[in-house]
């Protein structure tokens, strides 16, 4: 249920940072040469992008950054260059792309790039090379950990995650193995800092910014127990105790069904640490009255007209329950936790939260659900095994309590049908990508993107309104490009902050260009890419398929004839299909213009839009291998 994480580099100071530990990500001001590579490969000196040539001219450099600083022979860059046949002349097409990279990455002729006896070597300093000052950081936060300064410790580990833009190599890995084991390595480190900055910040005694970023990392190691106990940790240090029990009971099922293992002594610890908090505080208040849900964002923002809608349902007792649709990113789940916040005096035998998919999308099984939602609100006794009696036993119990449930990412209508209270005094409020067609009774409330208004107070509070005002048209385009999306928007609102120096108007530039939107996107490695990723995972393969050929329009916006040539198909089943992208939440229902004497109402008056954000993935998908397009 988290947004952001809030990353410090470049000077930007975030919680815990000092101003002397904030100078350390600096190098690139004092440098005029920066190579980056994790993310595509990009050279530039004096903030000016540099030419780095064609395919394997840029292959020959991304190799040597694999050991800056250490000779790279002349069969390794072969091998990676041509794999399979190298051609008679690639010795000598080798010293024309070493010859043409030094012109470029050493106009001044210093002895950047140099040959001796082991090979070529690419002369670089920490200020220089993104990887190399992601080590010196990482370094310096574990001597600070040995020192038992983990204050200081934090800040420098974050600076070091927050130099990732993306996947390293993303546009060359695919390539040659060596670059293909050198992203293995990256991963493997960044996985080990994270880990240490997690720790260490929550020493600090500030888990927020753990809870808030640590759910991604797990996607990608969700058997990596060191960081299923920081996550532990962190959710229960920030309240949310629900989704750390969660949490748990799904690490240790994978760690069961896949390895045969039970979990290992510093999980279990973390688990105990919880369960023994959890314990005494229903001892003080009763089986009843848990509160357990997620912070309430600090920077919430608009939703006036949703806000009041949600509540005066709510607050209608014996009413259906409250459905927030929308598409991934648009904020349902920070409407229902402000929400649940706002109304939770209503509720008082117990406001609490539950997440009913798993961190890879998969619906959680209801009776794990049930279970949780259960032992969170005092109740001792089992549930039955069988479905249609858990559920008549759960209501049951919850009949004359007044509780407020908050049922996050419901997949579909049977994860969510033995979780429903009965009509009463209880409530359930509910956030789903799908409109769930098929849920009855129920009250609908669509969440659109912010206003435009809406959206540059949001990135006013993250970046400061005087930064705003002072470059308002680009601020607007800003705003625009991320689709009008509070999670869009915090990451690019983030990545600002941390590049203070940067010119909205530059950076703006950067979000209007297709092949650079999603890689801007991105703040320490939580970015719109990986949230979009996980929609695209739950689709049906039939709406990817959809999607994959809507991807060859040249824009957003579409008539259902032009969607119709887009799928190769009839107008009726084009319709059906983008219909089905309604009811996922992936598209937005169509506009029609106002009926006049001159302009029909007919099927073409309609005006489809595909977010933006949407198409650029969807297009990404569509070019992959594999995709058949």
């Amino acid at each position: 249920m988290s947004d952001t994480f809030t990353e410090s580099r470049g000077g930007e100071t975030g919680p815990g940072i000092s101003r002397e530990n904030a100078d350390v990500g600096r190098g690139n001001a004092r440098s005029p040469l920066l190579l980056t590579l994790l993310g595509p490969l990009q050279a530039s000196r004096d903030g000016l992008p540099l030419p780095l040539g064609p395919l394997k001219q840029r292959l020959v450099l991304a190799v040597l950054l694999t050991r800056p600083n250490t000779p790279v022979s002349l069969e390794e860059l072969t091998d990676a260059v041509w794999p399979d046949d190298p051609p008679r002349t690639a010795r000598k097409n080798l010293q024309v792309y070493v010859s043409t990279l030094r012109r470029v990455l050493d106009p001044e002729d210093l002895g950047r790039l140099r040959h001796g006896p082991g090979g070529y070597v690419l002369h670089l300093g920490a200020d220089e090379c993104d990887t190399l000052r992601f080590e010196d950081l990482a370094r310096r936060g574990d001597a600070e950990v040995r020192a038992s300064a983990p204050s200081r410790a934090a800040p420098l580990y974050r600076q070091a995650l927050a130099l990732w833009r993306g996947e390293p190599f993303s546009d060359l890995a695919a390539h040659a193995d060596v670059l293909r084991a050198s992203v293995e390595r990256q991963h493997a480190r960044r996985l080990t800092v994270y880990e240490a900055w997690a720790e260490a910040q929550l020493e600090t005694g500030e888990p927020a910014p753990v809870a808030d970023t640590v759910d991604e990392m797990v996607s990608r190691h969700p058997l990596r127990e060191r960081l299923r106990a920081a996550q532990l940790t962190a959710l229960h240090r920030v309240g949310r105790r629900t989704e750390a029990l969660a949490a748990y009971d799904d690490c240790r099922q994978q760690l069961s069904r896949e390895l045969g293992l039970e979990p290992g002594a510093a999980l279990q610890s973390a688990y105990r640490s919880l369960l023994e908090e959890v314990a005494p505080s229903r001892s003080r208040g009763g089986p009843t009255g848990s509160r357990l849900l997620p912070p309430d964002l600090t920077d919430f923002t608009g939703r006036e007209r949703e806000l009041e809608d949600v509540s005066v349902q709510l607050g209608r007792e014996g009413g259906p329950p409250v459905l927030l649709t929308g598409p991934a990113g648009v904020g349902k789940t920070a409407l229902a936790v402000h929400v649940a916040h706002h109304l939770a005096a209503r509720y008082p035998d117990g406001v609490v939260a539950t997440r009913l998919c798993a961190e890879d999308g998969s619906p959680r099984p209801w009776a794990s659900v049930l279970a949780e939602l259960a032992r969170s609100l005092g109740r001792t006794e089992r549930l039955p095994t069988d479905r249609e009696e858990a559920t008549a036993a759960w209501r049951s119990w919850l009949s004359g309590r007044r509780i407020l449930l908050l049922l996050d990412d419901a997949p579909d209508v049977t994860a969510l049908e033995p979780l429903l209270p009965p009509s009463g005094t209880t409530a359930a409020l509910v956030t789903s990508r799908s409109r769930l067609p098929c849920l009855e009774p129920v009250h609908r409330t669509e969440l659109p993107p912010l206003s435009v208004e809406e959206a540059l107070h949001l990135l006013g509070r993250i970046v400061g309104h005087s930064r705003v005002a002072a470059e308002y048209t680009a601020a607007t385009r800003i705003v625009t490009a991320t689709g009008l999306l509070p999670f869009a928007l915090r990451a690019g609102g983030n990545r600002l902050s941390v590049l203070r120096h940067m010119p909205l108007a530059q950076y703006a530039d950067r979000l209007e260009h297709p092949l650079e939107a999603l890689d801007e996107l991105a703040s320490g490695g939580l970015g719109v890419r990986a949230r979009l990723a996980g929609a695209w995972a739950r689709l049906p393969s039939a709406t990817r398929d959809t999607l994959h050929a809507l991807a060859s329009l040249p824009g957003p916006a579409f008539t259902l004839s032009t969607a119709a040539r887009a799928l190769g198909s009839d107008g009726r089943n084009a319709q059906r299909a983008l219909e089905d992208l309604i009811d996922v939440g992936v598209l937005a229902p169509p506009s029609r213009p106002e009926v006049t004497a001159h302009v029909a109402a007919g099927p073409e008056a309609e005006r489809y839009e595909l977010p933006w954000l949407t198409l650029l993935f969807a297009r990404e998908q569509a070019a992959a291998p594999g995709t058949g397009r």
